[in-house]
């Protein structure tokens, strides 16, 4: 797990420094998120719960529609992302985001498959 520092920058002032702790289901974004004077750099994906998933299916999903995507990463993005923002992210973020998506819809006997492969 890495630690990451970052700043919001205002008028040259340094308006608000964090510590943000990433893991496996942390996305640095390479086009950060303005929101108002906050400056979102990185996201944080949690697995959905079925009941986040509704209104799209797995299918979907697994296929990487930007629609399905766009309904679910506002449901479990660490901080909360609204749909205007998920609609305006860099495709390369929204990739991002997607194969973290991807990968919780995996069973662990999948996951662990592929990581002894890998290794």
């Amino acid at each position: 797990m890495e630690t990451a520092i970052t700043a919001t920058q205002t008028d040259n002032t340094t308006t608000a420094t964090a510590a943000v702790q990433l893991d496996d289901n942390t996305v640095t974004l390479d086009e950060p998120i303005k929101r108002g004077s906050q400056t979102i750099t990185h996201v944080t994906l949690r697995k959905p719960r079925s009941g986040e998933l509704r209104g799209v299916t797995l299918n979907a999903l697994a296929n990487l529609d930007v629609a399905a995507l766009a309904t679910v990463i506002p449901r479990i993005s660490s901080p909360t992302l609204t749909r205007q923002e998920v609609d305006a992210l860099d495709p390369a973020d929204l990739l991002q985001m997607a194969q973290k998506v991807g990968g919780f819809l995996l069973p662990n006997a999948v996951k662990a498959s592929i990581q002894s492969q890998t290794e």
